[in-house]
């Protein structure tokens, strides 16, 4: 899996439908299509935010993303 910035991040979310969302409750975070009850759809800046407050880092592997401890 390669490390990806958000500004790739996003690309990829756009292309597959996806959005930011944050579990409800926590503080923990993943793409979304905006269909589970688990999650709130969120900004790109709260998203960003979060990963940054809990050292998270997005990668990416054949089109898929994955959010992991950088």
């Amino acid at each position: 899996m390669e490390r990806i910035d958000l500004e790739k991040a996003k690309i990829i979310a756009k292309n597959k439908g996806l959005k930011p969302g944050n579990v409800k409750g926590t503080k923990g975070v993943q793409f979304t299509k905006g269909n589970n009850d688990r999650l709130v759809v969120i900004d790109w800046d709260q998203f960003e935010a979060i990963l940054k407050e809990r050292k998270l880092a997005i990668y990416e592997s054949g089109g898929w993303m994955k959010i992991m401890k950088a």
